[in-house]
């Protein structure tokens, strides 16, 4: 961390705050708090200028072309999955779907639309052949053969991609963000409807749900979201897998189980 305290200087207290990449910390001096992180999108900017990030501060370039990001450190809490039918959640993926600004940026960024067939191809080359064998899977993965031409649409916004509530924070001000946005993708809207309504909302309150959010719900939107659940799921166990984390694994194979063999609402 001496490329931190290079910047910073010494009299800040620098701890790692965890993440996928570990390249993140919390940084303290005083009564000044920053969250840092090293080669953040250029989204940043554009996050934090709407609202949806906490504040960024600063953005410094190292010799060696690593940026760097500070952001106000947000005292408040992540949201609990009972927070999630919240209208603030609503709100704020709402005004992410619908933003031109952040569409236009991920544009610049060379971001092209993800359509549901390099989804496929994606599981089909990554998943763990082993894994392919396995009889939910392989209902899996039928499924979304199946319903491949049924997913197609021409309409793209920019998505999170993972919108578990561990990544909602609500600030003492009771402003709530959305943060972790280094899977965003641009894409179907359906990708994060689904996730949230599948883990956190009751089906019979999808219409209304959605309906604050700002659209109906149709069959093809009802298609789209098993769909994009389904294809998530399937990459979720292969990512336990590979961590050997098989209590989870199982987690998730018994999820995409209901989902191929329930007839449900979501049908």
């Amino acid at each position: 961390m001496n490329w931190l305290e290079h910047i910073l200087g010494s009299e800040w207290e620098v701890t790692p705050a965890g993440g996928a990449t570990g390249d993140a910390y919390f940084a303290q001096f005083q009564d000044r708090k920053l969250f840092l992180k090293r080669n953040s999108s250029p989204f940043l900017a554009v996050l934090s200028a709407e609202g949806i990030v906490p504040k960024l501060v600063w953005t410094r370039r190292m010799e060696n072309g690593d940026v760097i990001t500070a952001q106000h450190w947000l005292n408040g809490r992540e949201l609990k999955p009972k927070d999630m039918s919240s209208q603030g959640v609503t709100e704020l993926l709402s005004k992410i779907h619908h933003s031109k600004e952040l569409l236009d940026m991920l544009k610049r960024l060379g971001k092209a639309p993800l359509l549901p067939e390099e989804v496929l191809r994606d599981i089909r080359m990554n998943v763990a052949k082993v894994l392919q064998q396995e009889e939910v899977v392989k209902l899996g993965i039928a499924y979304l053969e199946k319903e491949l031409s049924a997913v197609q649409t021409d309409h793209h916004v920019v998505c999170h991609c993972d919108v578990n509530h561990n990544n909602w924070l609500l600030g003492e001000n009771k402003q709530l963000y959305l943060i972790d946005w280094d899977g965003a993708m641009i894409a179907d809207p359906a990708i994060d409807l689904g996730l949230l309504l599948y883990w956190y909302i009751d089906p019979s309150e999808w219409e209304s749900w959605l309906a604050n959010y700002g659209v109906t719900l149709t069959n093809s939107l009802q298609r789209r979201m098993k769909w994009y659940v389904v294809s998530q799921t399937i990459l979720f166990i292969e990512w336990h897998r590979t961590k050997n984390e098989i209590p989870e694994m199982n987690y998730w194979l018994d999820y995409l189980h209901t989902l191929v063999t329930e007839d449900n609402q979501a049908q």
